[in-house]
């Protein structure tokens, strides 16, 4: 189909959705975030969606401010008849939605109007949700609150993360993508006002989310773990160390929060507000993940000591 599009995308989520697009249709630019430091040794890079543009041959742009004289140079020259948004993390300005001809469609990963904002997969998860999504909607002025396009439905899976769920939305939210720009291009597709008043919202995880706070119930202490997946990590402290705690199973039972009340080959069976959070796999700093009895034996726990 002979439709010029910019995407505008960042991180990993965000791949896919470009590669299928330059399959399809005629990507004539691409806008990233600029290259800072990321990863542990902060080294500066590009963002995953640069790497991958420049690797298809694609025109490649970054701005730090998208209603600069530059930006709707580039725009101007690109002649976009649409603008495909996915995680690319930043607000448009009004001009970038009104400049292509069949305006602007977003990608978001989950089934709004339930998780707008910038980490719905968490949100997802940590709400307990029994489905997630991803949807497509026609972009305004708002944060997520344009009307839906089309929409998939995702069951999220009892041991998910964060990280298996991005996995295993990233190829549907693709191929969503694509669907909707056919249909859009057809004129077979209108856009579905969302709920406002069914609206829920996400705002970008912070280290200090993954602290797991013994007093809540085992349940959402699971969740926790899984939503943090793989960042921001969760993590309580033992003996002023601070310690990841990557897999765990909630049970019945009662202990006093935050006290070791069994070791066992199966893991640490520690108390909280209401049931056991059995820790499966943990990690000292700098050092390797662990199962539970091994990390246990390996510091020489036992039943009385205390997680804070």
């Amino acid at each position: 189909m002979n439709l010029r599009v910019v995407f505008m995308g960042s991180p990993d989520f965000a791949v896919p959705t470009l590669c299928e697009l330059y399959q399809e249709f005629e990507v004539v630019g691409v806008i990233t975030q600029r290259d800072k430091a990321r990863g542990r040794g902060r080294k500066v890079s590009p963002t995953a969606v640069k790497n991958q543009a420049l690797a298809l041959g694609i025109s490649v742009a970054e701005f730090e401010n998208l209603s600069s004289s530059e930006a709707m140079e580039v725009l101007t020259a690109w002649r976009p008849d649409v603008i495909v948004v996915a995680a690319y993390g930043r607000i448009l300005p009004e001009w970038v939605l009104k400049f292509p001809r069949m305006g602007c469609v977003n990608l978001h990963a989950s089934l709004l109007p339930r998780h707008r904002g910038a980490s719905p997969i968490s949100a997802a998860i940590l709400a307990g949700d029994k489905v997630t999504g991803v949807c497509t909607i026609l972009m305004d002025k708002g944060m997520d609150t344009g009307g839906i396009l089309l929409e998939e439905e995702i069951a999220i899976k009892q041991d998910d993360t964060a990280g298996t769920l991005h996995d295993r939305l990233v190829k549907p939210g693709a191929d969503l993508v694509v669907r909707t720009i056919k249909k859009m291009a057809e004129n077979q597709i209108v856009p579905v006002p969302q709920d406002n008043e069914a609206a829920t919202y996400t705002r970008p995880l912070s280290k200090s989310d993954g602290r797991l706070n013994w007093a809540l119930d085992a349940e959402y202490l699971g969740r926790v773990v899984r939503a943090m997946n793989p960042w921001p990590g969760a993590f309580c402290n033992l003996h002023g160390e601070i310690v990841k705690v990557w897999d765990v199973v909630p049970e019945g039972g009662e202990a006093i929060p935050g006290l070791v009340k069994t070791v066992g080959q199966d893991g640490i069976a520690v108390g909280t507000g209401s049931g056991i959070l059995k820790l499966r796999i943990v990690q000292a700093p700098s050092k390797n993940r662990l199962s539970g009895s091994e990390f246990a034996k390996g510091r020489r726990l036992c039943e009385g000591d205390a997680f804070d």
